[in-house]
């Protein structure tokens, strides 16, 4: 077992007036000055290091310092760094949209580059609506979400987000309607999420009923949802919505900005649990974190409603920086990186090796779920740390996240759950360290276990 990497982020701070700077999140002794990074370590103002277990948040997957996608945009940067977009785009968007198209399983045949996940889901959102106008039936505006998921910041998919803590901003998007995903169910009823997969299946076909099916334009899910602790969804319960939808023709959308570009093991979790959505909504890693970039992947059934010529489709309005030529050289190197690497194989053989660890760390303190190099732990409710000031029950996953930190690994934890998501490049070595860093933060919170 390692010995704790005590880290004082405070200590960065000295001396910098933040009073001007709207932080991301709350400011917090916890709250990271960064300086550098390489690999899959960060180092902090005052020099401390801190091993990143979440691949920034699900995004660095090809590590801090690559060469080959570093170079790539350095490259663009001096040659064409933007491009009027209402008068032209430039050859390395065009490239990057055929490769992504060229990645995703069939029928998705078109690719809307934009800035962010949270803009990837408005695109989507925008283009269902669109799609069902175009088709004679404009009454369809009602959107379907999971209680529970995430889908972005912006209004549009801040009203697909099924958290109370989005109300504070008041009404969003008119239509949005909450439906419950297995492990939601199974949280209430006690079943296992594999028992309670039919049965939310048979409820979002009862809510599909008595919203009136034509009224409802799309529904909108994470395969694996994020803020349940990565819950992965049991067998058949994605091609079940995939079949409700066709059902009912109403759209599919998958929110694959955490899952997809190979996190999952395979291209896109649409192909790891073998359902083709008719939106596939893709960010994060797909630039490997060096420029903003993220898609929508559209199907041959909706594309034709974008189409403005005989082989030619335009999605007006569109934004300022969608399809940047900078962030299109990023994600080109990227996907260069994910081929000469094999992520698909490199996450298959590094998950492996990981998960035994982590099972082995848990001792019974938690349950964990996995897809590829995508990890939840539920935790054990356990006696709190001495001087943590958290109990057990909601506090757990916030506990061990902090407790991780002090010992210079970084993972994310809320309400009784903690997530991981190494970078692709990372090495066995660095695995060893994330689980015995874990398992050293588990202890301090929860006690040795059996």
């Amino acid at each position: 077992m390692p010995s704790a990497v005590q880290t004082d982020p405070a200590s960065s701070w000295t001396g910098l007036d933040t009073s001007a700077f709207c932080f991301e999140a709350p400011h917090s002794p916890d709250t990271i000055l960064f300086e550098s990074a390489q690999g899959v370590r960060l180092t902090d103002a005052a020099g401390g290091e801190y091993l990143d277990g979440l691949s920034g948040i699900f995004v660095t997957c090809f590590g801090y310092g690559s060469r080959p996608i570093a170079d790539a945009v350095t490259e663009q940067l001096h040659r064409l760094p933007f491009n009027p977009p209402l008068h032209g785009t430039s050859r390395g968007a065009v490239e990057l949209a055929t490769q992504l198209v060229q990645l995703a399983p069939a029928p998705l045949s078109l690719a809307k580059l934009v800035n962010g996940g949270s803009e990837s889901v408005e695109a989507a959102l925008r283009l269902a609506r669109l799609y069902h106008r175009e088709r004679g039936e404009p009454g369809r505006y009602k959107v379907l979400s999971c209680y529970h998921g995430y889908h972005g910041a912006t209004f549009g998919s801040l009203a697909m987000t099924g958290r109370p803590d989005t109300t504070r901003f008041g009404p969003g998007l008119t239509g949005a309607v909450r439906v419950w995903t297995p492990h939601s169910l199974a949280r209430l009823s006690g079943l296992r999420p594999e028992e309670a997969g039919p049965q939310a299946l048979a409820l979002i076909e009862r809510t599909i009923e008595a919203e009136d099916p034509t009224a409802i334009a799309a529904l909108v899910v994470e395969p694996v949802v994020h803020l349940l602790g990565m819950a992965v969804p049991p067998p058949g319960f994605l091609p079940g919505l995939r079949r409700l939808c066709d059902r009912y023709g109403i759209l599919l959308v998958f929110d694959e900005i955490v899952t997809g570009f190979g996190r999952t093991g395979q291209a896109f979790a649409a192909d790891t649990f073998r359902a083709v959505p008719d939106l596939l909504c893709v960010g994060k890693g797909i630039s490997g974190g060096y420029a903003p970039l993220a898609a929508v992947l559209i199907s041959e059934r909706v594309a034709p409603v974008l189409a403005t010529g005989a082989a030619s489709y335009a999605f007006a309005p569109s934004h300022t920086y969608a399809a940047n030529p900078i962030s299109a050289a990023a994600g080109l190197a990227a996907l260069g990186l994910y081929r000469e690497l094999d992520v698909p194989a490199r996450v298959t053989r590094l998950s492996g090796h990981f998960t035994a660890l982590l099972e082995s760390t848990l001792r019974g303190r938690g349950v964990l779920r996995s897809a590829g190099l995508l990890y939840g732990i539920t935790l054990t409710a356990g006696p709190p740390a001495a001087g943590d000031g958290e109990g057990a029950g909601g506090g757990l996953g916030q506990a061990v996240a902090r407790a991780c930190l002090r010992r210079g690994l970084i993972i994310r934890g809320e309400d009784d759950w903690v997530v991981l998501a190494p970078a692709y490049v990372s090495t066995e070595a660095d695995l060893e360290q994330i689980a015995a860093l874990l398992g050293a933060a588990l202890d301090e919170v929860l006690g040795g276990g059996r």
